[in-house]
């Protein structure tokens, strides 16, 4: 990249993009109103952001629409299933309580965005009110007191075509995660992971 066409400074950014929409402004809030919440009951996935010693960290979750629980205005509660035991979004958020959350729902063009500081909690009660269906109940969940919350309009989606069905990918054209985590370690029996993957079902998630 040639230094002299780098952007460093804020200022140089506001005179190249002009003013904020005023709807980009007018939708920040620091709680959740009713329709921000009922977006956030609807949704089965969201994009969670972390930052911590390691790194920085984007991990999907996800659940039965309301698996993130709105406890009040404020706050938010998300259960840590069963994954892969990295822990890297839990690591981060003990060493930097800072998250930021993305919320989806299936058909939406809306997104919903959440910024806030998260605790890790075990305590007992609270884990066993998060018991699914086969009373697995989760190790730990994340308390997530919101700073800022605000609605994404549906542009990114639309031009992405992510709901749309004329637009899905064969699955098969991709290569599978097994033959990803092989290119990644030769010795990895690629195939054998993606055996045991359809017999059992998909992967935790990290």
């Amino acid at each position: 990249m040639n230094d002299q066409t780098k952007v460093n400074q804020p200022e140089v950014l506001r005179d190249l993009y002009g003013e904020p929409v005023p709807a980009s402004l007018v939708k920040e809030m620091t709680f959740l109103t009713e329709p921000y919440a009922a977006f956030i009951k609807a949704s089965p996935f969201v994009i969670l952001s972390t930052s911590g010693a390691e790194g920085l960290d984007a991990s999907p979750r996800g659940g039965p629409p309301g698996f993130v629980r709105v406890v009040d205005k404020k706050t938010l509660i998300l259960p840590d299933r069963s994954g892969n035991n990295r822990v890297d979004s839990l690591s981060n958020v003990v060493s930097d309580p800072r998250i930021a959350m993305l919320f989806l729902v299936p058909g939406a063009g809306e997104t919903m965005r959440v910024n806030g500081q998260a605790k890790i909690s075990v305590e007992p009660e609270l884990l066993q009110s998060f018991a699914d269906i086969n009373g697995k109940i989760p190790r730990s969940a994340m308390i997530v007191s919101i700073d800022r919350c605000y609605v994404h309009c549906s542009q990114s989606l639309a031009r992405s075509k992510l709901w749309d069905p004329s637009a899905q990918v064969d699955r098969k054209t991709l290569p599978s995660i097994g033959q990803m985590l092989q290119a990644c370690r030769a010795e990895f029996d690629g195939a054998a992971y993606d055996k045991r993957n359809a017999e059992e079902g998909s992967e935790p998630e990290d």
